[in-house]
Order: C-alpha cells, then sequence, then structure tokens
C-alpha cells in the first residue's frame, strides 16, 4: 500500500500542470489598459493654454478652477499656497488692474499609469507701478497636473519663478553708493 507521501507526489505534475493553466488563461483574459498618454498630452496642453487665455483676461476665479482641491502654489517671493483662498489671493495680486500675464508650454510629459503629468514652459507678464510705469517680467514654469475622480485634469502644484536677476534690496543699493562716494573721496584725497 502507498503511503499518503507516495500519492501526493505522484500527483505534482498533475496539479502543476492545472496551476500553468489557470495562470495562463487569467493572463489571457487580463487586457492591459489602453495607452492613452498621447491623448491625455494633447488634453493637457490645450488646458494650459486655455488657463493662460483666461489669466490673460484678469478672471481670477476662472484662473483658479484649474487647480485641484489640494493643489499647492509656489509664488516667487511669497510664501506656499496650500488654499484655494490662498491661492485666490496669490491670482488677484498677480491679476491686479493693469497687470498682463502669458505662457506658453513648450513639454508636457504624462506617465505611463496616464494619472500624473506635468507640463514646463516660458511666461510673459508686465504690470504698471505706482507711477504708472510698466514693470515687465519673463520666466519659467512648472505645473504638476493629475487626473480626478471624474476624469478631468487639475494641477495639483504649480511652480513659477523670473529669468531676471533679483534686485538689490535698497539698503544695499544705498550702502553701495555711500561706498563708492567715500572711495572716490578717498582717492581724491590720496590726490591731493
Amino acid at each position: 500500500m502507498a503511503s499518503r507521501f507516495e500519492k501526493v507526489r505522484g500527483s505534482k505534475p498533475f496539479l502543476w500542470g492545472c496551476l500553468a493553466l489557470v495562470l495562463f488563461m487569467s493572463a489571457c483574459g487580463q487586457q492591459a489598459p489602453p495607452d492613452t498618454r498621447s491623448a491625455d498630452e494633447s488634453a493637457i496642453r490645450d488646458l494650459d493654454v486655455q488657463w493662460s487665455k483666461t489669466a490673460g483676461a484678469n478672471d481670477v476665479d476662472g484662473a483658479v478652477s484649474y487647480y485641484s482641491d489640494d493643489a499647492s502654489v509656489l509664488p516667487p517671493n511669497a510664501p506656499i499656497a496650500t488654499t484655494k483662498e490662498a491661492i485666490r489671493t496669490a491670482w488677484a495680486s498677480l491679476l491686479a488692474p493693469g497687470a498682463s500675464v502669458s505662457w506658453q508650454p513648450s513639454k508636457v510629459e504624462v506617465g505611463r499609469s496616464s494619472d500624473l503629468a506635468y507640463s514646463m514652459g516660458t511666461y510673459e507678464y508686465s504690470m504698471k507701478d505706482s507711477r504708472g510705469k510698466i514693470e515687465a517680467d519673463h520666466g519659467k514654469y512648472v505645473e504638476v497636473w493629475k487626473k480626478q475622480a471624474d476624469g478631468k485634469w487639475k494641477t495639483v502644484a504649480d511652480i513659477f519663478n523670473s529669468d531676471l536677476p533679483a534686485s538689490a534690496p535698497p539698503e544695499e543699493k544705498t550702502h553701495a553708493k555711500s561706498r563708492s562716494h567715500r572711495t572716490r573721496k578717498s582717492r581724491r584725497a590720496r590726490r591731493a
């Protein structure tokens, strides 16, 4: 009489064959999700261009509508904005009367899973100062986009900064001017 172990051992090839068949059948039944990256890239590029037009029309609420509820905006020379109201305040200061903004995406890349993407490009900005003189700026930006539960793309992170060199604070300009004036005075004193 064969032991219990010998009976199980004899059926091992049969079990392995069944397992292989089950795995093969389940693999055949699963289809990879369609690759929508190209369509998603085009959609994000179009959204970014439309967003620029909305901001260019100084539509603060429209500009803010492109962000997800959990978005963060990292404006230059200001604290991070992590609530819709803080983001709205940041945009309201950017789109003050007399301001003009536009941007153009130069690169959009969508992740393989088609749920995250980024867009980067350049912007142009101008605003009238308190004397009515136009101050112009240009720079670059990066936006991180996330596909929402409803299938729409929204920005979850937005950062931008100027290509122009930072200007010296007023104290440093005054200090540099007085140092330069002292240097000229000391040169004249040495010549005399």
